[in-house]
């Protein structure tokens, strides 16, 4: 079953690789000229990984991923896509679906639950495979065509831009940290400032670990291999930590660093583009306060409950 679903996520990213190739051939065709070529070499450059990534030398892989790289630090990617409809086509459908709207999104995380969990083998594959028939309910709500999926999906791609990939280069980032032993230099410098035997020295550095190095990752699933081998094991299970409470409310005050980043794209950069709000760091300075609180609290909760 496994060997299944394997191809079945790879036809998965050869879909996706397949829309940004879309995206770049609308971007070719843009009548605005600005940026026109760096901006569809990036999305070409995309779709080539996803469709033909698991077929290229790593190092060929590693090189295309500098070019995005590249092409995003020199701002040379921008949006070209147009809305189709006018605002008051827009709230007209709007009124007209009106809750409807939602059976899609409902779908898609309760199908890819049931398949995850009653599917043996399917975890990897079950968020793509619900995404493809939430899309299809969506088409059948909607009376929408291929056309107009494949125009929304291009209008969305490049209204998200290269936040849309920070996910997975962050996530491979820290794969990469924990392989150069990251962990073991950090235990060594974190070790020259707290005593082994100071408990709550100890939490409030595993803590401000988590909460710093996410910030700096933009996921706390890459900050977690990283900072509980550097300072969760040496400095805090050491000393008779419970490994399960320790460890989840490390996760979770890494959340909290997640509240206070700009690398977090999909979760404070993503919304601030798709509200068009007029300040882009919005999201996080109406997060500040809360993460601060639940960064003390967390503090406290490892202190008392772990020990």
């Amino acid at each position: 079953m496994e060997d299944i679903f394997a191809k079945i996520l790879e036809i998965i990213y050869i879909i996706i690789g397949l829309q940004f190739f879309y995206t770049g051939l609308k971007v070719v065709k843009s009548p605005d000229a600005s940026q026109k070529i760096t901006t569809a070499v990036f999305w070409f450059v995309l779709a080539i990984l996803f469709v033909f990534g698991s077929y290229l030398p790593a190092y060929i892989n590693g090189i295309l991923v500098v070019v995005l790289g590249l092409l995003n630090l020199g701002n040379r990617v921008v949006n070209k896509a147009k809305n189709t409809a006018t605002e008051e086509e827009q709230e007209k459908a709007g009124k007209k679906l009106g809750n409807l709207i939602f059976i899609p999104v409902i779908a898609m995380a309760v199908i890819a639950l049931l398949i995850a969990n009653f599917v043996e083998g399917s975890s990897k594959a079950a968020l793509g495979i619900s995404t493809a028939i939430a899309i299809l309910i969506a088409m059948i709500i909607t009376k929408a065509s291929p056309k107009e999926i494949a125009q929304e999906s291009d209008r969305l791609v490049q209204s998200v831009g290269p936040l849309g990939i920070l996910p997975q280069l962050l996530a491979s980032l820290g794969a990469i940290f924990t392989a150069a032993g990251v962990g073991e230099l950090i235990s060594s410098l974190i070790g020259g400032f707290i005593p082994e035997t100071n408990i709550l020295a100890g939490v409030i550095a595993y803590v401000l670990g988590m909460v710093i190095f996410t910030m700096i990752m933009g996921n706390a699933f890459a900050a977690f291999t990283v900072i509980t081998a550097g300072i969760g094991v040496p400095f805090v299970l050491a000393q008779g930590a419970n490994p399960a409470i320790a460890g989840a409310l490390a996760m979770t005050a890494g959340y909290c660093g997640t509240l206070l980043t700009p690398m977090a794209g999909n979760f404070n950069m993503l919304p601030a583009v798709l509200l068009e709000m007029k300040d882009e760091n919005g999201v996080i300075k109406a997060q500040f306060p809360i993460a601060i609180i639940m960064i003390v609290i967390h503090i406290l909760l490892m202190y008392f409950l772990a020990f």
